[in-house]
């Protein structure tokens, strides 16, 4: 049986095209541990594999509770995480539409997120005990890493990670991060092939708990249905 070092909860696609298309792009199978693809679009500024190099060991999915080492048990973990669902509402919003964020490209979704960033939140904290604290060490690398507003720092300093609560930006990241050109390049490329298969109206009526491998892959390890 695998050993995994951290875990995360994280909305990923069920089985289908979609699915289908973002492991191939990505190059990792979550869902079926596994590598994918790779895939080749014409039209891209240099191959997929490169591109996608950063997102890869994540797998395709949108953050709702980052990485983290673990505190008590999966088996706890696991039983906490089923509680929490089973209490939470599905999430409905307009779609999906390719953005860039910074300088990498990413699904993002339309219509009101309220009430998937109230979600995100609910699990941040609810899950929090399961959380092992980051070292010292951690905390400043991630702070010399970001440049993080102070709200951010609260953030890091009280759930382990800055980009939750007020700073939660729900996203689907497709790339790594690339030049101007290179994001436009690869922006026009996608764009023709994923539109189709994007979902209308994006509705998240799941959670996926992941896990971290030895060889830092991280594997789809339980769908658990939002039945509030």
């Amino acid at each position: 049986m695998k050993k995994y070092s951290r875990f995360a909860v994280y909305y990923a696609p069920e089985a289908g095209a979609f699915a289908d298309f973002a492991a191939e792009w990505l190059g990792w199978d979550a869902a079926r541990g596994r590598s994918a693809g790779p895939l080749a679009l014409p039209g891209l500024p240099m191959p997929a594999n490169e591109i996608t190099a950063t997102p890869r060991k994540y797998g395709f999915h949108g953050t709702i509770k980052p990485p983290f080492g673990l505190a008590t048990s999966p088996g706890a973990l696991e039983a906490d995480l089923a509680v929490l669902c089973a209490h939470l509402a599905p999430v409905t919003l307009d779609g999906l539409a390719l953005h860039r964020l910074g300088g990498f490209l990413a699904l993002t979704p339309e219509g009101d997120t309220a009430p998937l960033a109230a979600l995100a939140a609910e699990v941040v904290q609810g899950l929090d005990r399961h959380r092992q604290p980051p070292t010292q060490a951690e905390l400043d690398r991630r702070r010399r890493a970001a440049d993080l507003t102070p709200r951010q720092q609260a953030n890091l300093a009280t759930w382990g990670y800055p980009y939750v609560m007020d700073d939660f930006r729900f996203h689907l990241t497709l790339t790594g991060k690339l030049s101007e050109a290179a994001l436009d390049q690869s922006a026009r490329a996608l764009d023709p092939v994923l539109a189709p298969l994007l979902p209308r109206p994006f509705r998240i009526k799941d959670l996926c708990l992941f896990g971290e491998d030895e060889d830092g892959m991280f594997h789809l390890l339980n769908r658990y249905t939002l039945a509030g």
